[in-house]
This record gives C-alpha cells, structure tokens and sequence, in this order.
C-alpha cells in the first residue's frame, strides 16, 4: 500500500482548473480498484490519495496521468506501508 500526499504547487485559482479533470482520472483508477481513500487537505493545500498498488514504479505511472501532475500543479509524496491494522470491515482492501 501507498500513502501519497499531494502538495499543491500553486494557488487554488490554478488548480481549480484542473479539478474536473483530476476526478476522473481518479474514478478512472477507483473503478481499477488500485485506489482506497482520495480526498482534499483542510486547509486545501493539497490532496492524500491510497493506493493499492504492487510498486513504486506502478504508483509513479499511475500518477503520471494524473492531470495535476501533468499541469505541474502539484508534488507528490509517495510513502509505502504495510497495513498490519485496520478498522473491521476493511479487511476486502488489504
């Protein structure tokens, strides 16, 4: 698994453009079932995606795509970890 923070590289007026773009590459990836949880920092300065991915490297192509990344508009951070706890019910994602 993969945490990945995404860090906003210009005001909200910037990457607002993008916005409608951005979900559907992220719906493109729900669907794949290679994403958990995405969602908006508070304050919005950025995003947190997980990905159930086999790799770095699949998360970076993954990411690649994404219409933030390909605007410049954002930084990632790409954490990996192992899920070794997680709210009952969850147990399907892992």
């Amino acid at each position: 698994m993969f945490l990945i923070y995404a860090n906003y590289s210009y005001g909200l007026e910037i990457v607002d453009k993008y916005l409608v773009e951005h979900r559907a590459f992220l719906d493109k990836y729900f669907e794949k079932n290679k994403l958990v949880f995405s969602g908006s920092r508070v304050p919005r300065t950025g995003g947190v995606i997980i990905c159930k991915a086999e790799t770095r490297l699949e998360v970076q192509e993954i990411l690649s795509e994404d219409p933030f990344y390909k605007n410049k508009a954002v930084e990632y951070e790409i954490i990996e970890f192992n899920a070794t706890k997680f709210m009952k019910g969850l147990e399907s994602i892992l």
